[in-house]
């Protein structure tokens, strides 16, 4: 059954908008709670279930809080709220806390203006498709708000952030430091604006943080895992060892070496999973994406090392993981998953399984990659009308069969809609870069004449 409202990362869209209006959100607060109430696990003793609240530092975060709280309580679903905190750090409080759910204000990666709502199960992940279509099949019904001594209670958690920092650090092995590197930590004017810069300190870097004040409409602009331009000057400003951005809501990272050069999520897997093997704790293969380059499953190959794509988005990435029962996977964006260390994408976590890497090596990012050369890659997204289906449409059905033709074996051609916005992404890789240029700009073209007729 299709959903109508959740795509591959919650429910997204511009803010003021359907559905990303307070009467909207109100009602999915309501819905949300009368599925977490109707469940069979909170029935012990009478309790009632709670469910945290985090978001990212969009100036929105406090309406869409609001309207978030008022429905969950009014479905008699106590709420913890925990203010500007990482995605991956409320999938992490909810267990720590022993939780039923939780609810995380974001659009990630994209500009202000722009919100959205993710929700947690009790284990940290992502809700399965059936807790998603019961919340969905009960938007319309009204809000009927429980007796007064029914009704939810709100409390705010103090040390979220303490916590928060404590766990990334555990991941990171004890017997090591980040002693005597000067880190640039982008923090994307995002939600990890108070965390990520100390995480990096208390394991013993020299740190320098950009990206730590926010003002609401100020994250992800020109800055962060999406903008990576900005730490490469920094750190050649500041004469560092490495970089590390993260996203608006930090489940997202890249890095940068010393000489400026940037390094995506699939060369980031790439060192992890090289490293893993070489300590023999490599759990079975790695999990990628439609978009993972094809050097690096060449790379793969060579290294014996399983490897199998899963659709774009994360939580696709995520079953795919738990149904091999592998630990390492993500996607070319910077969302990385170690099972192992958390239950979901962690831009810091992650970061810090490379740096471990790097640390138990004495090897830099360049030295992990040497001798692999990336295919190029050209993804360009076009913008459609909601009802466009570009299946069915001939014209990009034609000039994608001359593009493959064309780069007869030596490249691949994917278009896709987005899971997240009213876009098609068209991405077009290959052996030779002027083709692939190419050939992404005319199917591009192609895609917005006839999106547009």
């Amino acid at each position: 059954m299709t959903k109508k409202y959740f795509g591959t990362d919650g429910i997204r869209g511009r803010v003021g908008k359907d559905p990303i209006t307070p009467d909207f959100i109100m009602h999915l607060g309501y819905s949300a709670g009368k599925v977490l109430a109707s469940a069979d696990w909170h029935l012990m003793e009478g309790k009632r279930p709670t469910v945290l609240i985090g978001k990212d530092t969009r100036v929105s975060g406090y309406m869409l809080e609001s309207a978030l709280e008022a429905g969950l309580c009014a479905a008699g679903v106590d709420v913890i709220l925990s203010g500007p905190m990482p995605t991956p750090a409320i999938a992490y409080l909810i267990r720590a806390l022993r939780l039923q759910a939780g609810i995380v204000i974001s659009a990630s990666h994209n500009l202000f203006e722009d919100n959205g709502v993710k929700f947690f199960s009790a284990a940290g992940s992502k809700l399965p498709d059936e807790m998603e279509h019961k919340i969905e099949a009960g938007l319309n019904a009204p809000i009927e708000t429980k007796p007064s001594a029914q009704l939810g209670k709100v409390q705010r958690i103090d040390d979220a952030a303490g916590r928060y920092i404590e766990f990334c650090k555990s991941t990171f092995p004890y017997h090591l430091d980040l002693r005597g590197l000067r880190i640039v930590v982008d923090c994307a004017h995002g939600a990890a604006y108070h965390i990520a810069g100390h995480v990096m300190h208390e394991l013993g870097a020299d740190v320098v943080t950009i990206g730590v004040q926010p003002n609401g409409l100020n994250i992800n602009l020109e800055c962060g895992a999406t903008h990576c331009a900005t730490l490469q000057k920094a750190v050649k400003q500041h004469h560092a060892d490495l970089g590390i951005a993260l996203d608006g809501d930090g489940d997202r990272v890249m890095m940068v070496d010393k000489q400026g050069r940037s390094y995506d999520g699939d060369q980031l897997i790439y060192i992890i999973a090289k490293h893993r093997q070489q300590k023999k704790t490599l759990i079975g293969g790695i999990v990628g994406t439609l978009m993972t380059n094809l050097a690096i499953e060449d790379q793969f190959k060579k290294l014996n090392i399983p490897f199998l794509r899963a659709n774009v988005g994360d939580r696709y990435v995520l079953e795919l993981l738990q149904e091999k029962k592998w630990h390492l996977g993500g996607e070319n964006s910077g969302h990385i998953i170690c099972m192992d260390k958390h239950t979901t994408g962690d831009g810091i976590i992650s970061a810090l399984q490379v740096l471990y890497a790097l640390r138990d090596t004495n090897k830099t990012l360049a030295e992990f990659m040497r001798g692999v050369s990336l295919y190029p890659q050209r993804l360009i997204n076009v913008r459609i009308p909601q009802t466009f289906n570009f299946n069915t449409n001939k014209a990009i059905k034609t000039v994608q069969q001359e593009a493959e033709a064309d780069l007869n074996g030596n490249g691949r051609v994917l278009i896709r809609p987005s899971g997240t916005e009213p876009l098609i992404r068209v991405m077009v890789e290959g052996k030779f870069k002027h083709k692939v240029n190419f050939w992404a700009e005319r199917i591009a073209e192609t895609v917005h004449a006839a999106s547009a007729s």
